[in-house]
């Protein structure tokens, strides 16, 4: 069952600077739908927090003591499958964001974007969906080609199922992509079930490399 349209998202807040801690909250506070539920300032009190208290979505950086950003992703998402993260940090180094990639975030952006993409992200992952700015999509982009870490082919998908993707990469919400092809919504669940099933990705973020890997993803460097 979906949640109530008016129900704030409960937001904890994970990064070891206290300053930046300070002026997040002073941003989140302005939106009446985002309730920030707690800050801490390393991985293992995070964890903590998250027994006792499972947020709707966790906002982390990567570097901090006792605990990384991606380690606390890892374990969030091993444990607290439901609970979404986003990764807010100055890295943009191939390594670290290719194991944010890896540890199924479901968005990273950089510490300088603006208030608006903020918002946009949290928004966006709150509605079961991903955010990757640009600039993190392109380091993605020529890591995982370079890599190979993902092999796969869309002959196993049909034309349809190729336009629903590019879709979805579009931030396109299930009833957008219905009102798009003219095609009922449940068409589109199932189509998606269908994608999810040919390229064995079982999360967005799966089907993220699988789009990149596959020439799928357009964005604007």
């Amino acid at each position: 069952m979906s949640e109530p349209e008016n129900k704030p998202i409960s937001v904890l807040i994970a990064d070891d600077h206290q300053m930046f801690i300070d002026g997040l909250k002073a941003l989140l506070r302005r939106e009446k739908n985002i309730l920030i539920a707690g800050e801490v300032s390393n991985g293992l009190d995070a964890l903590e927090f998250i027994k006792k208290q499972q947020p709707d979505l966790l906002i982390t950086d990567i570097s901090m003591p006792g605990m990384s950003g991606v380690e606390l992703t890892r374990q969030v998402k091993l444990h607290y499958p439901d609970i979404k993260v986003l990764v807010l940090s100055m890295y943009n180094d191939r390594e670290i964001v290719s194991e944010i990639l890896m540890s199924e975030a479901e968005g990273y952006i950089l510490k300088n974007t603006g208030r608006q993409e903020l918002m946009n992200a949290i928004h966006r992952i709150a509605d079961n969906s991903t955010y990757y700015s640009n600039e993190v999509l392109s380091i993605m982009m020529t890591r995982l080609k370079k890599q190979k870490i993902i092999e796969k082919n869309t002959a196993l998908l049909t034309g349809r199922e190729i336009e629903i993707v590019k879709l979805i990469m579009e931030e396109y919400s299930s009833e957008e992509i219905a009102d798009k092809l003219f095609i009922s919504k449940r068409t589109v669940d199932t189509h998606r079930k269908n994608i999810i099933q040919k390229t064995n990705t079982r999360t967005l973020v799966g089907l993220i490399k699988f789009a990149i890997v596959n020439n799928l993803v357009e964005f604007n460097p």
